[in-house]
C-alpha cells in the first residue's frame, strides 16, 4: 500500500474491521485469484481485495477507489472464463462472503445477493417446493449469470433466466445506492439483463421470480461413437422444434470413461410433475433414434441435484480452461459447422455442445414476445467448445485448437453469447444494433469516467466505450 493510498484510506474514516486486503499481505495471492475457477491464471493485480460481506462495504469500496483515482472490479463468483473480475490496479470487491437470501412465499419473488450460486439457490428453495432456472454448473453465481443473460435449465423453452429478474438494488459509480425496476431507474434495470462485466455499477442484489419445482425430473440419453457423429445429429436437428416444451436438449462431442476413441452424447432433460407425462414427453426420442447408440436410457430418474453434480464432473475444478462460442445463423449447414470441434477433442475431458435454442429463439421485444431488455443475440442453435487440461505446457496446444474451430466456424455464426465469451481473444457481437448502442449510452451516462471496470478486451482497452459490437473475426481468429 502507498503512502498516498494509506492517506485517502485513512481520510475515509473507515474503522480497522474493514475487510481490505492490500498488495502487501501474506493472503493478497488467495485473495487475488483464490476464487477463480479456471486455474490458468491471470498476471494481472488489483491494487486492493475488499473481501465484502455488507451493502456498506461496497460502497466504501467504491469511494476509496474513486479517491485514489483508480477502478473497481467485481467478483460474484469467479467462474468467468478470462477471469474478469481481476483487472490491473484495481480495487476489487469480491462478493464471495457477501450473501442474503429471503423468499417472499406468497409470490415466490426471491431476494438474493449475486455470489449466491445455482445450487445453493435451489437447494435452499426446494423445502418451499420452489425452484430457479439457474446456471446449469452448480458454481456458477447469480451475479455473472444473471447480468449476461443466464441460459439456464430449459433455456429453450422457458427463456433466459434474466427474463425472471423483476428488479435489481445496485451501488453506482458514485457509491450511491439505487433500486433499480420498469419504473424506477428503469435504464439500469433494462441494461441489468444482458449487460453482462460491462454492467456501469455493482448489483448488490437480485429480485428474481421463482418456478414451482417438478417432482419428477427424468433424462435419457443416446450416446454413439464418433464415426456416427452425423447421423446422431441429423436426427436430433429433425425432432428438436416440435419437441416437449418441458425438455431441454443438448448434443455433446466427448469422451466417455471406459470406451475408447471420442462419443456423440444426445441428452433429454424433462421436468414433469408425475411419471407418465415424463415419460411421453420423452417418448419421441425414444422411438425415433437411429441404431447404433452403444449406451443409452431411458426415462431415467434424476433431480437438479443430480445433475449438478453431473455438470461438476463435466466442469472439473483445478484444471486449466479456453472456451469459446457462437450462435450459428439458422440457415447455416449446422452439422458441418461444428463437426471438427465434435470429433478432434484435444483432451480426455474436453468436450463441445450444441444447445438447442428453439423455439425460444424466435421471440423478439419487437414481436411483444420477449422483454426490452439488453439481451438480444441468439438463434435456434448454440455451439460451444470447452478446452480442459492440467499442465501448464499444453497451454498453447489447447487453447490453439479452440482458436481453430471457431476460425473455421465464424463466417457461419451471427454472434456470441457473452457468458462462454473472452473479449481478449475474439471481438464479436453480443447484440443487436439498436441494444448494442443503447446499451454503450447507458455505461457512458452512468459511469462516465469508466469507474467500474467493464470488458476486458485486448489489453483492457475499452474503458467506457466500450465494446465495438461487432463480429471482428478475422483479425481475431488468427492462430
Amino acid at each position: 500500500m502507498s503512502t498516498s493510498d494509506k492517506r485517502a484510506f485513512a481520510a475515509l474514516g473507515l474503522p480497522p474491521s474493514f475487510p481490505i486486503i492490500w498488495q502487501d499481505s501474506v493472503v493478497y495471492e488467495r485473495a487475488r485469484v483464490g476464487r477463480v475457477f479456471n486455474y490458468r491464471r491471470p498476471s494481472r493485480y488489483p491494487r486492493a481485495v475488499v473481501e465484502a460481506t455488507s451493502e456498506d462495504h461496497i460502497v466504501n469500496a467504491v469511494r476509496l477507489a474513486n479517491s485514489i483515482g483508480c477502478r473497481v472490479s467485481v467478483r460474484s463468483g469467479g467462474h468467468s472464463w478470462a477471469a474478469w473480475s481481476v483487472r490491473e490496479g484495481a480495487v476489487l470487491i469480491d462478493l464471495g462472503k457477501f450473501f442474503h437470501f429471503h423468499l417472499d412465499k406468497d409470490t415466490g419473488v426471491l431476494e438474493a445477493s449475486p455470489s449466491m450460486t445455482g445450487r445453493m439457490v435451489n437447494r435452499l428453495l426446494a423445502p418451499h417446493d420452489r425452484m430457479f432456472p439457474g446456471g446449469h454448473c452448480p458454481d456458477v453465481a447469480l451475479g455473472g449469470f444473471l447480468l449476461q443473460g443466464g441460459m439456464g435449465w430449459n433455456c429453450k423453452n422457458w427463456g433466459f433466466a434474466c427474463e425472471k429478474v423483476l428488479a435489481v438494488d445496485v451501488v453506482t459509480a458514485e457509491g450511491e445506492k439505487l433500486h433499480c425496476d420498469e419504473k424506477e431507474n428503469s435504464d439500469i434495470f433494462w441494461a441489468a439483463r444482458g449487460a453482462g462485466p460491462g454492467f456501469p455499477a455493482i448489483v448488490t442484489r437480485f429480485y428474481v421470480q421463482t418456478l414451482p419445482s417438478f417432482t419428477h425430473i427424468r433424462s435419457s440419453a443416446y450416446i454413439y461413437e464418433k464415426k456416427d457423429y452425423r447421423k446422431a445429429m441429423e436426427w436430433i436437428l429433425r425432432i428438436t422444434p416440435n419437441f416437449d416444451e418441458s425438455t431441454e436438449i443438448v448434443a455433446v462431442g466427448n469422451n466417455i470413461p471406459g470406451r475408447a476413441g471420442g462419443h456423440i452424447t444426445i441428452l433429454l432433460l424433462t421436468l414433469k410433475n408425475n411419471e407418465e407425462d415424463a415419460r411421453a414427453a420423452l417418448q419421441p426420442a425414444q422411438d425415433s433414434a437411429p441404431p447404433g447408440h452403444v449406451i443409452s436410457w431411458f426415462a431415467k430418474e434424476s433431480s437438479l441435484l443430480q445433475e449438478y453434480d453431473d455438470q461438476h464432473a463435466a466442469n472439473p475444478n483445478g484444471h486449466r480452461y479456453a472456451v469459446d462460442n457462437g450462435y450459428i445463423k439458422n440457415d447455416a449447414d449446422v452439422i458441418s459447422v461444428m463437426e471438427k470441434a465434435f470429433t478432434t477433442l484435444p483432451t480426455e475431458k474436453t468436450f463441445a455442445l450444441w444447445y438447442s435454442m428453439g423455439p425460444g429463439s424466435r421471440r423478439s421485444a419487437a414481436k411483444g414476445t420477449m422483454p426490452d431488455m439488453a439481451l438480444s443475440m441468439h438463434t435456434d442453435h448454440y455451439f460451444a467448445a470447452y478446452s480442459i487440461w492440467e499442465n501448464e505446457y499444453d497451454d498453447k496446444r489447447c487453447q490453439g485448437w479452440v482458436k481453430s474451430v471457431f476460425a473455421q466456424a465464424h463466417e457461419h455464426l451471427e454472434g456470441s453469447y457473452l457468458g462462454d465469451a473472452d473479449f481478449q481473444v475474439r471481438g464479436c457481437k453480443f447484440w443487436a444494433d439498436e441494444q448494442g448502442k443503447k446499451l454503450m449510452d447507458v455505461r457512458k451516462k452512468w459511469d462516465p469516467r469508466g469507474v467500474v471496470a467493464g470488458y476486458l478486451d485486448d489489453g483492457d482497452k475499452s474503458g467506457a466505450g466500450g465494446l465495438s459490437n461487432e463480429n471482428e473475426w478475422q483479425a481475431k481468429t488468427k492462430i
